[in-house]
């Protein structure tokens, strides 16, 4: 490598001293130039660190500072959601030689619960949430509530036994007292209607798996499922089919299920919205009959007093 002083060395006319002394100039020039900038980088570094950390400092302290202002609001939402009433009610059926042999219902007083069952030949059991209608709903309670089930010491047994049709036992738990009775045939009538309500929850739940359980893995099941829900909504024995609405209308669309099976879900979908409103027609008049009765009744005790008194005149 060539340096600048022996390039220098034939311009110099003041001899070696002179070749040394513009070597030295030269070099501290360089170092001068070279070393500045480092020193100017490494302080605005050393700044934009320390500005860094002060703020990151500061944002801490304010985070500590402040109460957690979500915190509460999600609580409260959470807080809403759990029913007022803690009692929980359940009801099971088995008969070991049915298809689906095991059944276990369990839901809180706002209609929130699981439905666990077991098929014949199967040994893990099946776990699906369940959410019971507002009528449904409605109509169980009437039922729990006629029998004064906590308060009541009844046998709801028959007395013909009919165990090959399987046995019922239902429960109920309110956190202080709980009771559970158990039937295979009875001839109380709100117990039967009881049992009836959650045998039609069953068959809905379990109908809906099978339906959504084909429809990922075996298509082809579909249109038989089919033929089964309509058996079941002809004979009234599902818990509430305004239930089955989304679902159908999801397969009617659906272009991996036979389009046998996407057909029937259409029409079940009509079948289901005009059954709705003839119960829609039957409940409002029924409500009016019963307002119709409300207002003879008060007629006829407004007039009471009147024919009392024109009986006391005479």
């Amino acid at each position: 490598m060539i340096s600048l002083c022996n390039l220098c060395v034939p311009l110099c006319l003041r001899g070696e001293s002179t070749r040394h002394k513009t070597h030295h100039r030269v070099t501290e020039v360089s170092l001068r130039f070279t070393e500045a900038p480092l020193f100017k980088t490494t302080f605005a570094l050393l700044l934009l660190l320390i500005t860094a950390l002060s703020s990151v400092a500061q944002n801490q302290t304010k985070r500590n500072d402040r109460p957690p202002e979500q915190a509460v609001p999600q609580q409260r939402r959470e807080e809403n959601k759990k029913p007022t009433d803690l009692t929980r009610y359940s009801y099971e059926f088995s008969q070991p030689q049915f298809v689906v042999r095991h059944i276990v219902i369990e839901h809180d007083a706002l209609g929130r619960g699981k439905i666990t069952f077991e098929r014949k030949g199967e040994d893990t059991p099946i776990v699906e949430p369940v959410e019971i209608s507002t009528g449904a709903l409605g109509r169980i309670f009437g039922f729990w509530e006629a029998l004064h089930f906590l308060d009541s010491n009844e046998n709801y047994q028959a007395a013909k036994q009919f165990p090959h049709l399987g046995t019922y036992r239902i429960r109920m738990d309110n956190g202080k007292r709980q009771r559970s009775a158990e039937f295979n045939w009875s001839g109380n009538r709100d117990a039967w209607a009881l049992i009836t309500e959650y045998r039609r929850l069953a068959d809905q739940a379990i109908l809906i798996f099978d339906v959504k359980l084909a429809r990922e893995i075996q298509p082809l099941n579909t249109p038989q499922l089919m033929n089964q829900l309509e058996s079941l909504l002809t004979r009234g024995e599902l818990s509430d089919p305004r239930q089955l609405v989304p679902l159908l209308t999801e397969l009617r669309t659906d272009e991996h299920i036979p389009l046998i099976a996407r057909n029937h879900a259409d029409r079940l979908l009509k079948k289901i919205e005009k059954q709705s409103a003839h119960v829609a027609v039957a409940l409002s008049a029924r409500a009016s009959v019963r307002q119709k009765s409300i207002n003879r009744f008060s007629a006829q005790k407004r007039s009471s007093p009147s024919a009392s008194s024109d009986m006391n005149a005479t």
